[in-house]
């Protein structure tokens, strides 16, 4: 079940902004609103996309300056919960188009736990004023017209103005963010996974931190941790012996996780073989695995 609601007028759940910020959780919801109450935007391989202008944006949070709205789709991107790509052929189209990545731990009411260290997710950054932006925008909708999927620079739908309303006090708003800000939060996330992943406990601390925000600093991708970790529990998660390893002191230490990266990645392409018995199954014992092939799981062992 997610945590996102299809209804308007935009009702922000309190779990959705506890765990992604308030900021993040208002812009989210109208992504939602987008994606399912419309008919706006394109469909791509089964996967449904949005587009607005940033000055269509603004026009449905008037509360926001330009670099306010930025910053949290910004931060949106980085947590995995927003897609955004440009889907058109033209190398000169470098138009945004949007959509949910519905199947984010982050948007899953059952996986969602809070974090202990902290009563509030840091959001993507102070609001600025609209006499320091300098936004000059009409303060109401003025498009109706629907984006077409061979359109660029159409808008999207406009029907109704947008009315937001918090049923939890916000968390008090962060200071200008800067790297570190976002490097800890992705290193919570990865820890947050970890712990689902293993059912383990570990605590939102430097010493469980200090190793994921290192390999996040040496320019690794969260995506890249995650998949790390997703490698490293189908391998040893069943091992009474091997699972004690499943730790951040281990998995991200600078010796490690360049090595797990590079056999999670082939276990990845592989199509996520399990791994049975200490052994990684064949395509012949699992079934066909889209893009892996080997024969035998010593072969595919050696590979990694």
């Amino acid at each position: 079940m997610s945590l996102l609601m299809t209804s308007r007028p935009i009702v922000i759940n309190p779990d959705l902004a506890h765990n992604i910020g308030l900021n993040e959780a208002i812009a989210l919801q109208q992504v939602n609103y987008w994606l399912k109450e419309t008919t706006s935007g394109l469909e791509r391989d089964g996967v449904r996309w949005i587009y607005n202008t940033t000055e269509q944006w603004l026009e449905q949070f008037p509360f926001w300056s330009e670099s306010t709205l930025k910053r949290t789709f910004t931060r949106l991107k980085s947590l995995g919960v927003l897609k955004i790509e440009q889907l058109n052929k033209s190398q000169r189209d470098m138009t945004n188009y949007y959509t949910i990545n519905y199947e984010s731990d982050l948007l899953d009411e059952v996986k969602v736990t809070k974090s202990n260290g902290s009563k509030c997710t840091l959001p993507s950054g102070q609001n600025d004023t609209m006499e320091d932006a300098k936004v000059k925008r009409s303060n109401g909708p003025k498009r109706t017209a629907v984006i077409g999927s061979n359109c660029t620079d159409d808008p999207t739908e406009i029907t109704t103005e947008n009315t937001t309303e918090i049923k939890t006090p916000s968390c008090p708003v962060a200071a200008q963010p800067d790297p570190e800000v976002l490097i800890t939060d992705q290193a919570k996330i990865a820890l947050s996974k970890l712990n689902l992943a293993t059912g383990s406990r570990f605590q939102v601390c430097k010493t469980s931190l200090e190793h994921i925000r290192a390999r996040l600093r040496e320019q690794f991708t969260l995506d890249e941790l995650v998949l790390v970790i997703d490698y490293s529990t189908e391998k040893w998660g069943k091992s009474i012996k091997m699972a004690e390893y499943l730790r951040p002191t281990t998995l991200f230490l600078p010796s490690n996780f360049p090595g797990y990266l590079q056999s999670a990645t082939k276990w990845a392409a592989a199509g996520r073989p399990q791994c049975v018995n200490g052994k990684w199954q064949t395509q012949q014992q699992s079934g066909p695995v889209s893009g892996g092939h080997w024969n035998s799981p010593e072969a595919w062992e050696n590979t990694l």
